[in-house]
Parts: structure tokens; C-alpha cells; sequence
């Protein structure tokens, strides 16, 4: 697995700073131009309880977990089954197929750590954090991360080409982002897409996070919240084992 993850660092080590400048001028610019633009209107209001820009951080924060996850696991993965066919020459090593899984999920995880960190020191930087339990905001944003790549690295290696992935964008990551609890509570939402989002992983990271940076109560509590997500992690990553080990072994 370590020589997995050592694989994949060397070959980010050639294309981390662009990355880095991401994680933190698209953060500063998201929260200008919501947070602090249309969260005047907001706020106007008062209709949160809270400013507008302290309520959407978190929410973006795991927003970006979700969206860095699902990039690291969709075209990265297929390519190397069906392009560069790295994992191919990963197992003519000794390197077994559950320590390729789980050492390129672990680097995803690397990629999702390091992205959320800059967007926390970001929103420190905003003064949108309120609470010590800030502490737990990168471990729930890695957690979140974890329940969104498993299944994703299943998917990526279930389809016969990559314009699939348009599919997982439109009516997965989008409407997650959209209607999940990152920019407005879902109990403002009608039953049905009420009832997605509740589904969601990432409406249950939303919940997690917002209570971490602003000290508040969860909507179902955080075991609640957490064990949901650690459920996706487990059901996922099955699926991902399945997958890859009848994609490398046939």
C-alpha cells in the first residue's frame, strides 16, 4: 500500500502548486462573492440566525471534500484501468489488489486533506470559525471524503468509457452541491429532494462541519451523522474491492 501512495505523491510532486494556489484563491474567491456579496442580501434578512457568510463556509468547506474526492476517483482511476494501465503494472508486482485499492484511496484522502486545510486557514482568515470543535473539521471533510471516493473508484471501474462520468457530475455531484445544505437549510426544500439530500453523504458532512466551525447541535446528532457516512466508507469500499479485483483478475 505505501508503495502505492509513494507512486502517486511523485507523481503529484510535478503539478502540486497549481493545485495549492486552488485551494486557496478559489476559497477566498467563493466566499467573497457569496459569503460576503450576496450574503448582504442575506443577512438583511435575518433569516438564518447567523451571518450568511459563517453558515456557507463549512458547507463549502465540504463541498470541496466532495468535489476533490470525486475528481481524484473518476477519470484519474479510469485511466489507469483503460489509458496508462498503471494498476495493471502495479500487480505485476507483488503489490496485491487490495493494497492497490487502498493505497490510491489514501492518496486520494492525502489530496482531500491537504485542499480542506487551505480552505480552513482561509476561512480563519474570514473569521467565520467560532468554536474549538473547528479541531474536527478535517477529519469530518477526510471522512466525507472517504464515503464520496469508495463508491466513486467503484463506478470508475464498472464503466466501458469516461463519458460516463458526465452522467455521476449532472445528476450526482451537481445537485448535491446545489441542494444539500451548503447554501440553504433543506428544510426549506419540498419532501422528495428534501428526502435526497437526507440520503446524500454530503448533507450529513454539511451537518458535521457547520457544527464544528460554528459550535452548534447537528440536525440528527453527530454518531448519527457520522455513522452514516462511515457506512458509505464501508459499503464503498466493498464495492470498489469487487470491482477492481474482476477488472484486474479477468
Amino acid at each position: 500500500m505505501i508503495a502505492v501512495v509513494e507512486h502517486s505523491l511523485i507523481a503529484y510532486r510535478r503539478v502540486w502548486m497549481g493545485t495549492a494556489l486552488s485551494s486557496f484563491a478559489l476559497p477566498v474567491l467563493f466566499l467573497l462573492g457569496m459569503g460576503v456579496s450576496v450574503g448582504s442580501y442575506v443577512d438583511a434578512r435575518g433569516a438564518l440566525g447567523t451571518d450568511y457568510l459563517d453558515y456557507i463556509a463549512p458547507g463549502v468547506l465540504m463541498a470541496t471534500a466532495l468535489q476533490v474526492a470525486v475528481g481524484e476517483s473518476s477519470w484519474p482511476v479510469y485511466a489507469s484501468f483503460s489509458w496508462t494501465r498503471v494498476y495493471h503494472s502495479m500487480l505485476a508486482t507483488p503489490l496485491r489488489v487490495r493494497e492497490v485499492l487502498t493505497g490510491s484511496l489514501a492518496f486520494v484522502l492525502i489530496r482531500v486533506a491537504l485542499a480542506c486545510l487551505g480552505f480552513l486557514l482561509v476561512m480563519l482568515a474570514f473569521g467565520t470559525v467560532h468554536s474549538l470543535w473547528v479541531l474536527t473539521a478535517l477529519p469530518v471533510s477526510v471522512l466525507l471524503g472517504l464515503a464520496v471516493a469508495a463508491p466513486v473508484f467503484a463506478y470508475a471501474a464498472s464503466i466501458s468509457n469516461d463519458g460516463m462520468f458526465a452522467v455521476l457530475l449532472r445528476f450526482g455531484v451537481i445537485p448535491m452541491t446545489l441542494f444539500a445544505g451548503v447554501f440553504f437549510p433543506v428544510e426549506s426544500l419540498p419532501l422528495v429532494p428534501r428526502v435526497l439530500a437526507y440520503v446524500s453523504p454530503l448533507w450529513h458532512g454539511v451537518e458535521l462541519g457547520r457544527a464544528s466551525t460554528l459550535g452548534v447541535g447537528t440536525a440528527w446528532g453527530w454518531p448519527v451523522h457520522a455513522g452514516y457516512l462511515v457506512a458509505w466508507c464501508a459499503v464503498g469500499y466493498w464495492l470498489a474491492l469487487f470491482r477492481f479485483t474482476r477488472k484486474l483478475t479477468n
